[in-house]
């Protein structure tokens, strides 16, 4: 391989470094503005967009044991990597594209698991991270919680009971 070509592999697979996921789009009908302004929006979830040769691209991923991903690496491809929020950048792209109608999820990789377009998709439609990480929390409070009731409600009815009587005693005195 070429000294140019080694450095644009070299390159590419330092992008491919930073995250869990790789997204594979069709840039074919965007413009430089809109390059930019998607650009922009990624930036928000720390996630890059990068023009790649298909070439390229296979011999990276065939160096990391990527699954073959030669139906998404037709015509023009550019990646989408970066941060770690892969449903943020999913939902992103998505909304990119309603706006604009121009750019196409080709396929992706999440953690080395071959995401089809619709599988892209159905990830835009996920919560946030951080309602995720609350709902988890929420579950695994619950048991507590209900296990608190549960050892409250002896001492509380045995209260009940020695208050009722109580007021009992002092309704015949």
């Amino acid at each position: 391989m070429r000294a140019e070509k080694k450095y644009l592999v070299d390159e590419i697979g330092e992008h491919l470094d930073k995250s869990d996921y790789v997204f594979l789009a069709d840039y074919n009908r965007i413009t430089v503005a809109e390059t930019a302004e998607l650009r922009a929006a990624l930036s928000e979830h720390d996630a890059e967009f990068h023009v790649v040769k298909n070439n390229m691209f296979r011999v990276i991923a065939k160096e990391r044991d990527y699954p073959s991903m030669d139906d998404g690496l037709t015509g023009p491809t550019a990646i989408i990597v970066g941060g770690n929020n892969a449903a943020g950048v999913a939902k992103a792209l998505g909304n990119f594209f309603k706006e604009k109608q121009k750019i196409e999820i080709k396929c992706g990789l999440l953690d080395k698991h071959l995401l089809q377009a619709e599988d892209v998709s159905q990830l835009a439609k996920l919560p946030p991270l951080a309602v995720i990480q609350a709902q988890l929390l929420g579950l695994l409070n619950t048991p507590a919680r209900q296990i608190a009731t549960v050892i409250q409600a002896a001492p509380q009815g045995l209260l009940n009971v020695l208050k009722a009587r109580s007021d009992q005693l002092a309704g015949i005195a």
